[in-house]
């Protein structure tokens, strides 16, 4: 096995042993698939927390004051932090490297910067690979930082059992940022800054948003078993200050009681469900997009079709539609 070395030494706490094969699983989906077939059965341990919020709500000072203190309590903390990618270049700043250095010094720390690779949703397609490998180095906690929040990047979801949204006074309606599908990911909302004049006014635009949602009852049984914690659990509120650490101990109380919450009410056996199959789908969805872009580039007889398509006489849905026949996936 080609990187039968590297895993063995992962398994024994090696830090280059999981920076060379994260950046295996970031570069290729084929070696992703080799690495995670061979530690998989060596995951699920560490318990995976979700920052996310807007630009200039100090999401990096809020998880290198988090990262201490799980440091200073004995624990192995990974920190994955995706940033975006230039749409014109690929290239990406990696921010993160910068203000979290202070960390770099701590033992038990890794810290691991991932350019989203104009992925959606706030994450990158290698995300929960990286997850998977920082479980098996040996991480009790993972933190994973989503590009910045919007109101569209629920992916960390999908990928954290506990999802934190920063806000901040004074930026405006930065309300938008936990309206429709942020709002139904959040466990915890952390007020950041919260020496800043209205911190408290925050709270309360908060608490007025977590009111309209009580009043939401999901009627498919699907979504009422997907959601599940959606409807069982009420977001919590803190105010924070990072630079000073105030308010950490009651942040790290909420942050255990809504784990203890999970293993209680059973909603994380849910949550495993939906990981795993969402997970199944995004590796489907990668793979079968790879396949097609080989035939669009190489099938003469796709090309006829396209050109058929440009003439009018063939629409795109009829050219997926004898794609999905080629590749022998039709009803």
């Amino acid at each position: 096995m080609a990187y039968s070395n590297f895993i063995s030494q992962l398994l024994k706490g090696n830090p280059r042993a999981a920076a060379r094969l994260i950046t295996f699983v970031e570069n290729d989906i084929v070696a992703s698939e080799e690495i995670i077939n061979s530690i998989y059965e060596h995951t699920g341990n560490a318990y995976i927390i979700g920052i996310t919020g807007a630009p200039g709500t100090g999401k990096s000072t809020f998880i290198s004051t988090l990262t201490k203190i799980f440091v200073d309590q004995g624990k192995k903390v990974g920190i994955i932090c995706v940033d975006p990618t230039s749409p014109l270049t690929g290239g990406a700043l990696l921010g993160d490297r910068i203000r979290m250095k202070q960390n770099f010094s701590l033992n038990n720390v890794f810290i691991r910067s991932m350019a989203n690779r104009g992925q959606l949703g706030g994450l990158a397609r290698a995300t929960e690979d990286v997850i998977k490998i920082l479980d098996a180095y040996g991480c009790d906690i993972i933190i994973v930082e989503t590009v910045g929040v919007g109101q569209s990047e629920v992916d960390i979801f999908k990928s954290a059992q506990t999802v934190i949204v920063l806000l901040v006074p004074g930026l405006g309606d930065d309300i938008q940022a936990v309206k429709a599908g942020i709002m139904e990911v959040v466990d915890l909302f952390a007020v950041n800054k919260m020496d800043f004049p209205g911190a408290d006014k925050k709270v309360a635009e908060i608490k007025q948003m977590l009111e309209f949602r009580k009043n939401y009852k999901y009627d498919s049984k699907d979504l009422s078993e997907k959601y599940a914690k959606i409807e069982l659990w009420t977001p919590e509120i803190t105010k924070v200050n990072s630079k000073t650490g105030e308010n950490f101990d009651e942040l790290l109380e909420l942050i255990k009681k809504h784990e203890l919450f999970l293993k209680e009410s059973g909603v994380i056996s849910n949550y495993m469900k939906n990981r795993i199959t969402n997970e199944t789908i995004q590796i489907l969805k990668h793979k079968l997009t790879k396949k097609v872009e080989q035939l669009l580039n190489s099938d003469k007889e796709i090309r006829k079709y396209i050109d058929q398509a440009i003439q009018k006489s063939l629409d795109p849905y009829s050219i997926a539609n004898l794609i999905i026949k080629m590749l022998g996936l039709e009803k």
